[in-house]
């Protein structure tokens, strides 16, 4: 079989739901597959969820190659439409990228220690127990809300933005709007506290206020780290991400296309 676009060597990935396992089977026959470790280019069979595994997973590993997403989950968001019998390596060749870095969380926990994390959609902050965290805010340096008094606040990547961060009423953010949403959950004080949208080159600082009596945990995408004291968070600009789409069917237009839902 020869391929004569960008992409040499694809990589075949599916996520253990019955639905991925399917096209999993349907596709193996198709290509020559290589290993993740060996390709230029992973197709992802799977929803959201296992896109953001596939992609810490390279992270973690130190190669990251571009993605291409078939939904085979439940939202899919950032998937591409499956289709029976396509041909799927002439579209990965004519998809469209889009490259963005993930969020670095710096977090240190009540016992002093500190750990690094890396987010793709955002970082989370959540009371552990029944009572309401506490927790300063810091943009830039500067204190700017004293006392969040809240379940949590969380601070979301454009690619994010239509995530936790929607369900939890933030804004929709453009990909390349270069601009963070940062987003209170249930809010008691300041109660009319909405959020606030900022440019991506300002730190973000969480200082929890009554760590021991309101312990709070903090989630990277799908990692947690509980009994936190502070929180810094910066873009990684030194590591990119690319997520590849069908013409057409680009996570621009699901971003304008998710603002005119009713």
């Amino acid at each position: 079989m020869s391929d004569t676009g960008t992409f040499k060597r694809f990589a075949l990935l599916a996520s253990d739901a019955h639905r991925a396992k399917t096209a999993y089977a349907d596709l193996l026959p198709t290509h020559d597959w290589v290993p993740v470790e060996e390709a230029d280019v992973a197709v992802v069979l799977g929803g959201d969820g296992f896109m953001l595994q596939t992609l810490h997973e390279m992270l973690n590993r130190g190669k990251v190659i571009p993605a291409y997403g078939l939904n085979r989950g439940t939202v899919g968001f950032m998937m591409n439409r499956y289709r029976n019998g396509g041909n799927v390596l002439s579209r990965v060749q004519k998809a469209r990228p889009f490259t963005f870095s993930p969020l670095r969380m710096e977090a240190t926990t009540q016992d002093g220690k500190e750990h690094t994390f890396l987010a793709i959609n955002e970082v989370s902050l959540l009371r552990e127990m029944r009572q309401t965290a506490k927790i300063e805010v810091s943009v830039n340096g500067r204190v700017r809300i004293k006392e969040l008094v809240c379940d949590g606040v969380l601070l979301s990547t454009p690619a994010g933005s239509t995530a936790y961060n929607l369900s939890a009423n933030g804004p929709i953010l453009p990909l390349d709007s270069k601009l963070l949403a940062l987003t209170p959950i249930s809010p008691f004080r300041p109660r009319r506290w909405n959020g606030a949208i900022l440019p991506d080159h300002l730190p973000v600082k969480f200082r929890i206020l009554e760590a021991a009596k309101r312990p709070v945990s903090a989630v990277a995408d799908q990692t947690e780290l509980r009994d936190i004291a502070e929180v810094l968070l910066t873009v990684e600009r030194d590591t990119e991400l690319t997520l590849l789409f069908d013409k057409g069917h680009s996570l621009d237009e699901r971003i304008v296309a998710e603002q005119f839902q009713v």
